[in-house]
């Protein structure tokens, strides 16, 4: 269509503009006609002869059980049991806690579990314990001397085991002694 007859169209008075608009409209419209769904109609009657595939059954679940907790009465799971507090902390000895003041020595950089004793060996009548860091170093140490993170003295030694004793806090605003041992490592 030519842009002056669009022109002529719409500078035409409101009698000659309705029905050449209705006209047009009826065009546009019936363009939109015919079978146009020829391609959907062609796919749905091509996947309704397709046969039909087996649909799994549901899995079978155990119906939901209720738990009733019948132990409110009885002491919390999560507090030790006051026989159990006064065998640890040793019935509240308040004069237990580590030296603060003291000069630390190279050892007390490590956990104790990093720590392995590889031997003794005995100068003047001492007996002394050899201790690996698994950093490179052996260390001599003997009763008296302290190693591990948690203030630990070294109690006794045999040509076996070491024995230390840590001093941990209780968790209350106090300390406790925690006896701990380090025994011989066997080279494999």
């Amino acid at each position: 269509m030519d842009i002056t007859v669009l022109k002529q169209i719409v500078m035409a008075p409101t009698q000659v503009r309705l029905p050449v608009v209705v006209t047009l409209a009826a065009l546009l419209v019936s363009g939109c006609g015919g079978d146009s769904n020829a391609d959907l109609k062609q796919f749905i009657d091509e996947t309704k002869r397709r046969p039909a595939g087996a649909i799994e059954p549901l899995p079978s679940f155990r119906p939901y059980e209720a738990f009733t907790y019948s132990a409110s009465t009885e002491r919390s799971p999560f507090e030790p049991p006051v026989k159990a507090l006064d065998l640890y902390y040793g019935s509240g000895n308040s004069n237990i806690k580590p030296d603060l003041t003291r000069r630390k020595e190279y050892l007390e950089d490590f956990p104790l579990e990093s720590l392995r004793m590889v031997g003794t060996l005995e100068l003047n009548k001492t007996l002394w314990a050899l201790i690996d860091d698994r950093q490179g170093g052996i260390h001599r140490v003997r009763n008296g001397n302290y190693l591990g993170r948690d203030h630990g003295k070294i109690v006794a030694t045999t040509p076996g085991q070491l024995t230390v004793v840590e001093i941990v806090s209780d968790g209350l605003d106090g300390w406790v002694e925690r006896p701990r041992t380090l025994e011989l490592s066997v080279q494999e």
